[in-house]
């Protein structure tokens, strides 16, 4: 089965009367992750992110300094959020070395990113 990002590549999928806003992609977060009483709104939005960079490959490799430019806080912020978000299982964090981006995996199992008790 192929990838959505490789199908629109490919131009299987067609958008038709996208705006400015759709025809630069969207991504779907899953509920369980919005309505999460387990991490705050920031961690979420920086999922979120997390998940449009990888929804083509499966993974990503973002460096702190792109996420806090495209969300529009501060670096130390994005750490916070993404040290919060591996901590509660949400994602895992490869650490390449200095200088290199780190690898983070999306953990999308319901059983993960439900509400625990």
């Amino acid at each position: 089965m192929k990838q959505i990002g490789q199908s629109i590549r490919e131009r299987n999928i067609i958008i038709k009367g996208g705006d400015a806003l759709s025809l630069r992609g969207f991504t779907q977060v899953p509920n369980a992750v919005l309505k999460s009483e387990e991490i705050s709104s920031g961690a979420k939005l920086v999922y979120a992110l997390l998940l449009s960079y990888a929804w083509h490959n499966d993974f990503c490799f973002p460096g702190q300094e792109t996420l806090a430019r495209d969300i529009g806080i501060a670096r130390g912020t994005v750490n916070r959020h993404v040290q919060e978000l591996a901590e509660k299982g949400f994602i895992k964090i490869t650490r390449k070395g200095q200088g290199r981006a780190n690898v983070y995996e999306l953990n999308l199992k319901a059983r993960v990113l439900g509400k625990r008790r």
